[in-house]
């Protein structure tokens, strides 16, 4: 295809030159040739024969992922990824804009939109799919190297749509293992004063209505689940680096951060307060 693409082209931009440079006498019986047979005959020959090539690969893209591959079920969500592990008895393991995978284990998305039409893409290991409102779509991809690759949404979605990314990571497979049984687990109960203070606070101004922390009453659905939010490497769909700094940045500048993020901004909460949040939040390993 590449190949193809790169003749079809040569031929166009030879025949644009042709145009431009062409001596003053002209001549219409030759001009026409190329620009019929170059311009329409062999585009037409090639598109045709690379379509007749591609034609027998589309039954490979809709077979299901080969017994027992890892099944993930991500959502998009104006701006942002609700992703769930499913595990082999169909419990799901929820987490939100990062994705972490088995590299040289094949995998199977499963996706599909909560609101509008995205598109999910991992450039470096796969294919853009859309993620249709009322239909599930899928993907397979099999990871082959160890290391952090960036997703995004490949299709115009609104005011934060360049916003809408998230961070992928391919890890050995004892590792995953490792990191998607911690994951299964409810939150740790914080032990330090700031976190226990951060806590209080995380309920006092209503956050719990939106956010889940498994282990505690915040069983908020609205927005990402939180339950393990300070192992993660980003902020808010992966615009700012998971750092105490950018946290409290993200709950007080929110709308500075990410126009158009349904957030509440909390640009009035107390600075003792805040730190407490952020305190709590980046305990939640």
């Amino acid at each position: 295809m590449s190949g193809g693409a790169v003749a079809i082209w040569l031929i166009v931009i030879g025949l644009a030159v042709y145009a431009i440079y062409q001596p003053g006498e002209h001549h219409p019986r030759t001009t026409k040739l190329l620009v019929i047979g170059g311009g329409a005959v062999f585009p037409t020959i090639v598109l045709t024969g690379l379509l007749c090539f591609s034609l027998p690969m589309l039954p490979d893209l809709h077979r299901p992922a080969p017994s027992g591959s890892l099944q993930i079920h991500v959502s998009g969500v104006l701006w942002w990824w609700r992703v769930d592990y499913i595990g082999p008895d169909g419990e799901k393991i929820a987490t939100a804009n990062e994705i972490r995978l088995p590299v040289d284990q094949p995998v199977e998305f499963k996706l599909d939109s909560e609101d509008v039409i995205h598109s999910f893409w991992i450039p470096s290991l796969g294919g853009k799919v859309d993620m249709i409102p009322g239909r599930q779509t899928r993907l397979q991809l099999h990871p082959t190297r160890v290391g952090t690759y960036r997703g995004a949404c490949a299709e115009f979605c609104g005011k934060a749509h360049a916003q809408m990314n998230f961070d992928v990571v391919v890890m050995p497979v004892d590792e995953f293992d490792d990191w998607l049984a911690r994951q299964s687990e409810p939150a740790k109960q914080p032990i330090e004063p700031d976190a226990i203070a951060g806590q209080q606070v995380f309920f006092k101004y209503g956050c719990s209505a939106c956010h889940a922390v498994r282990g505690t009453d915040a069983k908020g659905k609205v927005g990402p689940d939180l339950t393990h939010f300070g192992s993660r490497l980003s902020i808010a769909a992966s615009v700012l680096k998971n750092n105490p700094e950018n946290l409290a940045r993200w709950i007080t500048q929110t709308h500075d951060v990410k126009p158009g993020a349904e957030m509440p901004q909390f640009d009035s909460l107390p600075d003792d307060d805040l730190q407490a949040m952020v305190a709590y939040l980046e305990q939640l390993k």
